[in-house]
């Protein structure tokens, strides 16, 4: 195998190598004869099939899966040959009409130099879940299947208010017609503070006309900033109603015997799990600002940066989309993104290089019990961890967290930490 290797950039390399012909040939040869005698073909024997047939049903498609094959194989093995640390996907280009000559562009690991983590700084934050958090979460769940009943009195705070709004802002009335009709819960935030809080003492059918002044970031934008006078009427007013932990709330968590203490060890282990996430994800923001601050002079790969924050983007649509919005977003709005994406390709290339050079290796335990932490949350756990053994691209997402996390818990270890105890509510706070 012929293999050239130059520099057109910093961290950019072409590679110019040729497949072997004879290769591909066999390759192709023998898969052919393997369908020849296995296709069963309307109008043929099995075994029967003529070559030429085949060829014409099966040649394209399995020249090109061999081509594919070999390409990738060829290409890794100049990799390794060359001892080249490979930093986001090659371009791979036939060179002219052929299928043997081929060139590929890439960017390259940029050199880090000494990989001391002996000298970052990290604070490592600890919590665990008290008896006082059980009992937040349990009073969380009896709010969330509170029912309201209505009642003849005046509003207070907790109480649900159906109610009629019409605003006026200079010339402008919002709506142009009419009211919006909606409810809101006192106390929850849900409407601008000053409504909230001049419901409170209203009966059904009052009316009360007040005065406010939006903030300029106010979601309305019609009001954003300005001066209105805001007419309410109440037409409706309930009082929450909070159901009993006994055993029929707890059954319809799941926990079939009804038992309290059973629905308690629940609560516990499902907090724990969602402490050591939160947990880990200050870890790593910890360690992976405290990479950036030390190796922020080293250049990283521009194309990958490039694709990471053309990546940020596209997640930031889809996430309006799902919203419901539609936006509309120019060709150089990736650029936005750039920093914080420079920042990602560093921390994720250095964790990776601190593995590499440390010959840390995935250990199958951790991953295990990651598996079966993700499945928990599940009522048919098996089910979950059957459909990640079984789908090489869940899986491989999953390998590459715990390979991180992984690493994150190496460097720490390594790193002058000092410890910072936190509440559960602290903890799980972004």
């Amino acid at each position: 195998m012929q293999v050239s290797v130059e520099s057109i950039g910093n961290l950019e390399r072409r590679m110019s190598f040729t497949l072997p012909a004879e290769r591909l040939d066999t390759h192709v040869g023998g898969r052919m004869r393997e369908l020849a005698r296995t296709t069963r073909i309307k109008g043929f024997r099995p075994g029967k099939v003529p070559a030429k047939v085949i060829e014409q049903r099966f040649g394209k498609q399995v020249r090109a899966e061999a081509l594919n094959g070999l390409l990738r194989e060829t290409f890794d093995s100049a990799v390794r040959d060359n001892a080249l640390q490979i930093a986001g996907q090659p371009r791979l280009e036939p060179v002219g009409e052929g299928e043997l000559e081929w060139v590929a562009t890439f960017e390259v690991v940029p050199e880090f130099g000494d990989l001391d983590m002996t000298k970052l700084q990290v604070v490592r934050h600890t919590a665990e879940v008290t008896d006082a958090d059980i009992d937040q979460m349990i009073e969380n769940l009896r709010l969330q299947r509170r029912s309201f009943r209505t009642v003849e009195r005046a509003a207070a705070e907790g109480d649900r208010v159906a109610l009629e709004t019409w605003s006026q802002a200079g010339e402008e009335r919002l709506p142009a017609e009419g009211a919006e009709k909606g409810a809101t819960l006192i106390g929850s935030g849900v409407m601008f503070p000053e409504i909230e809080k001049a419901l409170v003492g209203m009966s059904k059918g009052e009316e009360k006309t007040i005065e406010v002044e939006f903030p300029a970031d106010w979601r309305v934008p019609q009001l954003a900033g300005r001066k209105a006078t805001v007419h309410l009427k109440v037409t409706e007013v309930s009082e929450s109603h909070m159901p009993e932990v006994d055993k029929e709330f707890i059954k319809s968590f799941g926990v079939k015997s009804g038992d309290a203490e059973q629905f308690r060890k629940d609560i516990r282990t499902n907090l724990e799990r969602e402490l050591k996430g939160a947990l880990m994800n200050r870890l790593r923001r910890e360690v992976g600002e405290q990479l950036i601050a030390n190796y922020a002079q080293v250049e990283m790969p521009p194309r990958l940066v490039e694709a990471e924050a053309r990546n940020m983007l596209g997640q930031q649509i889809e996430q309006a989309r799902r919203a419901g919005q539609n936006p509309q977003v120019p060709d150089n709005a990736h650029e936005g993104f750039m920093d914080a994406a420079r920042k990602r390709v560093l921390v994720g290339l250095l964790v990776g290089e601190v593995a590499r050079k440390n010959e840390l290796r995935l250990d199958p335990k951790r991953l295990n019990e990651t598996m079966r932490l993700i499945a928990s949350t599940y009522e048919e756990p098996e089910q979950v961890i059957e459909l990640y053994r079984n789908d090489p691209q869940l899986m491989s997402g999953l390998q590459a967290r715990v390979m991180e996390e992984q690493v994150i818990d190496w460097i720490a270890e390594r790193a002058q930490h000092t410890e910072q105890a936190l509440s559960f509510q602290e903890a799980i706070r972004n």
